[in-house]
């Protein structure tokens, strides 16, 4: 039986109590978990932490703009079925020649055709319920991406081409499934039905100090509210792509390894500050700031 006991996050991971309720009833449930909220909130990193920390077999399937359920089921290599087969012809060739020698095909079989079903990261996961199945960014998909999973997603199976196999697993024994979103677009209302939803705020100032220190239990006290305090006056900035929660541990882990007081005078002077700003255009908008506001990184912050 799958994995369903009620998990509240690890050492490197805060789940907060309302995403653990709604991660703990999808995987009692046998649904998928559907996580949206804007990039940086911990989305992925939750499948990530919890298989890392129950033991779990892990699979990640990163979707993209060419994403299709062929990748993300299995696929049939015709191409290798194809050059074996013309191996076996030639085997029996040199047979009749009276050669002893074979030409190998790595121990497979054209006869047995699930020797060349190649199965992606859902068919593996199905095969094993005690595994953790990611499907990463999928507001990135095209759009019948989502729809062609609705089978599956209700039906609990997949079969194999070609070779006909079916992969079935029960309610009880369906591995945890996460399906992560960005919103870059709306995904289709039936497929939501199928999950179980949650949407991720951002972290607040008080609840990004928790997560910094379960990263960098070391690091001294006024590093972090120093480092928070810019952090969060640049997310209110409204810039173009505002800095997010693994940015910030970047920043911090570099900081870490500084004294703190010199630590404290390069934050203050926002020294690497190119590891929280992304775009030319958010650059030069605090470049701006920083030669019009003389206390744009220093006394404010104190």
């Amino acid at each position: 039986m799958a994995e369903t006991s009620h998990w509240t996050g690890s050492d490197k991971y805060l789940c907060d109590p309302a995403l653990a309720q709604a991660f703990h009833m999808a995987r009692s449930l046998g649904m998928p978990l559907l996580i949206e909220g804007e990039p940086g909130t911990g989305k992925t990193e939750l499948p990530i932490h919890y298989a890392k920390d129950r033991g779990l077999d892990l699979e990640v399937y990163p979707v993209g703009s060419k994403s299709n359920v062929e990748q993300f089921v299995a696929r049939f290599d015709h191409v290798k079925y194809l050059r074996d087969s013309q191996i076996e012809i030639l085997n029996a060739q040199r047979e009749e020649k009276g050669l002893a020698s074979k030409l190998t095909t790595g121990n497979r079989n054209p006869e047995l055709l699930k020797d060349y079903v190649v199965k992606g990261p859902a068919a593996i996961a199905y095969s094993k319920p005690n595994s953790v199945l990611l499907i990463d960014e999928i507001d990135k998909a095209p759009r019948e991406f989502p729809n062609d999973l609705l089978y599956a997603l209700s039906h609990r199976k997949f079969i194999m081409p070609e070779s006909g196999e079916v992969i079935e697993v029960s309610e009880e024994d369906m591995p945890a499934i996460v399906i992560t979103s960005n919103r870059e677009q709306e995904l289709p209302t039936a497929f939501k039905g199928r999950c179980i939803y949650h949407y991720i705020d951002f972290p607040d100032q008080e609840v990004m100090a928790k997560i910094i220190e379960k990263h960098h239990p070391r690091l001294d006290e006024k590093v972090v509210r120093v480092a928070l305090d810019v952090f969060y006056h640049l997310r209110r900035l409204g810039l173009e792509r505002a800095p997010t929660t693994r940015e910030i541990l970047n920043w911090l882990k570099y900081m870490g390894e500084i004294a703190p007081k010199e630590a404290v005078k390069k934050i203050e002077g926002l020294h690497g500050i190119g590891a929280l700003i992304k775009t030319q255009g958010d650059m030069e908008r605090v470049n701006r700031l920083i030669g019009a506001d003389e206390n744009f990184g220093g006394s404010r912050f104190n």
